[in-house]
């Protein structure tokens, strides 16, 4: 019988038990598929007593993580602990300096890192693989490094964090507004204690980097990536949408353009038509457009310990079966300089809306402004009149320059009948 590949695992949080579980429960068929059983022979965690669901018995204990990717008789290193720095890095460079093989589910480590750790992978001959950083269970990068290998890809676009198409679902099936749906999400387990990272848009932005990174051949560049967060949307923005055409969703896209990348976070307004505008809850979804292939849209569960512990075992059943590839899709030497675009650079369509004193004059000095920096109105809603008082008015733009828009806002927010600043929103027709 072929020899059995022997994994040490960092970390046994809800991933790492997860992974353990799948090992143990789907064993027979991952032998089949990889050619040979998968077995764990150590593990690294803080605390040995916590129970954490499954058998530890037989299993080398380290206290740590570094030391264990550095000694451990094991052929390959899963690290499972999360962080940009300390532990996890410090693990993974261990393993790649001891020419062992690296699993792992780290986007943070990867966007911020990724350059430099795949360089290390390359010179030591060994694998970096991170199938499970990047929207759970869905094998989006099994799918932009392999399956659309031969393509270019001209645009690559996500659902990339559960938790806030989780909050923008909630807020527009059941009219609330994002500090309520926040509560309830965190008491659900659905957002952290600390939602930042989520809510802020920084995940999405982790993950869309190395989306960028696959999709155009070029170096992980976290830097170059724009970043927006949801806590300015409200469920009037929400409604306001559904009347237009429109759903909002937080999402990361990267395109190639003539002039280089360009790679943002945000909310957008997307056609209620769009598959990805039908993505709702806690799932995730990559929509890739290749040259020759058009089109393809992946879709599934982004977290939780069952889809993350099915696409780091993928991984160990690659490694396994000694299939290997680039880290980036291509050597270091072959991969893309080109140079990633600012977000001022950006053209497209605007939704702004303005809570102004209903008062004559008002929607004049407005459009004023916006001709003034070269924008175009497509339409205009105005609710109801509430003379002296506040009401809202909504605007959607021809596409222009984000330059421009930012310049007409600064404008828009100091004129003495707008109230409060202006909300903007960025239309994807996709």
């Amino acid at each position: 019988m072929t020899r059995p590949l022997s994994i040490a695992v960092a970390g046994l949080g809800t991933v790492g038990a997860g992974v353990l579980t799948l090992l143990r429960d789907n064993a027979e068929l991952i032998a089949a598929r990889a050619g040979r059983p998968i077995i764990v022979t150590a593990v690294a965690a803080r605390d040995r007593n916590r129970d954490r669901g499954v058998s530890l018995e037989g299993l080398r204990w380290y206290e740590d993580p570094v030391a264990m990717a550095a000694e451990a008789r094991a052929d390959v290193v899963v690290e499972l602990i999360g962080g940009s720095d300390g532990p996890a890095r410090h693990a993974v460079e261990a393993a790649l300096n001891a020419g062992r093989p690296v699993v792992t589910a780290n986007k943070a480590l990867l966007a911020l890192h990724g350059a430099a750790l795949a360089q290390k992978a390359e010179a030591a001959g060994v694998t970096l693989a991170f199938e499970a950083a990047v929207a759970g269970g869905i094998p989006a990068i099994k799918a932009l490094r392999e399956g659309l290998a031969a393509n270019r890809i001209g645009r690559v676009t996500g659902i990339l964090n559960g938790t806030c198409n989780y909050i923008l679902t909630c807020m527009r099936d059941q009219k609330r507004e994002f500090g309520d749906v926040l509560a309830e999400a965190q008491r659900l387990g659905y957002a952290e204690a600390d939602p930042s990272f989520d809510i802020d848009g920084v995940d999405a932005a982790h993950k869309l980097a190395i989306l960028a990174a696959l999709a155009f051949g070029r170096p992980v560049e976290f830097d170059a990536v724009h970043v927006e967060g949801i806590r300015n949307i409200t469920a009037l923005d929400i409604a306001l949408a559904e009347e237009l055409g429109f759903r909002i969703k937080l999402l990361g896209i990267a395109q190639q353009e003539e002039a280089g990348v360009a790679a943002r976070v945000h909310p957008c307004m997307v056609p209620a038509s769009h598959p990805i505008a039908r993505v709702d809850g806690v799932f995730n979804a990559v929509v890739a457009e290749g040259d020759f292939v058009g089109r393809v849209v992946l879709e599934g569960r982004g977290a939780g310990a069952g889809p993350t512990a099915s696409a780091v075992v993928a991984d160990l059943i690659d490694i396994a079966r000694e299939r290997h590839t680039p880290v980036w899709g291509a050597d270091h030497a072959a991969l893309s300089a080109v140079p990633a675009l600012p977000m001022a650079s950006h053209h497209g369509a605007y939704y702004l809306r303005l809570m102004v004193l209903d008062r004559p004059g008002v929607i004049a000095d407005v459009t004023g402004v916006l001709r003034d920096h070269g924008i175009s109105l497509e339409s205009m809603i105005q609710r109801g009149r509430a003379p002296g008082e506040a009401v809202p008015v909504v605007l959607t733009t021809h596409g222009c320059q984000e330059a421009a828009m930012r310049d007409a806002l600064k404008r828009i927010a100091a004129l003495e009948a707008v109230l409060e600043p202006p909300a903007l929103i960025r239309i994807e027709t996709l």
